[in-house]
């Protein structure tokens, strides 16, 4: 019979693995599955302070995200108005929640908005 180590968990990782027991849908014992140890761990350190998430902040109130903004060409002004944002760049999103967004190319502004507020939900 092989002989089980103790596993020794830094307090990065500990608040690391508390902070995605936050995300809509995910349970501490998919978690706990995912790093291959007992959620009973897990529910101890969310009981610490020194590892427990921060509170998520209430849906109307206003939070503020760094925006960085970068030259880019300018599209000529005698081409047909259009919705969607002309294939001259990219355009890249990271969300609370953990998500990442690449979006290269054309996209519609509106639809991009829906799926930032479904991912952020």
């Amino acid at each position: 019979m092989a002989r089980r180590t103790k596993r020794l968990w830094t307090d990065e990782e500990k608040r690391s693995i508390c902070l995605q027991t936050t995300a809509p849908g995910v349970s501490v014992a998919r978690v706990a599955q995912r790093y291959a140890m007992n959620a009973n761990l897990i529910f101890k350190w969310l009981r610490d302070p020194r590892y427990a998430p921060e509170p998520l902040a209430e849906p109307d109130a206003a939070c503020f995200l760094p925006v960085e903004i970068v030259d880019r060409p300018m599209h000529d002004d005698s081409s047909a108005a259009t919705d969607a944002v002309p294939p001259t760049g990219a355009i890249e999103i990271d969300t609370a929640c953990g998500h990442k967004l690449r979006i290269s190319g054309a996209y519609d502004p509106e639809a991009l908005a829906r799926l930032i507020r479904g991912l952020s939900g």
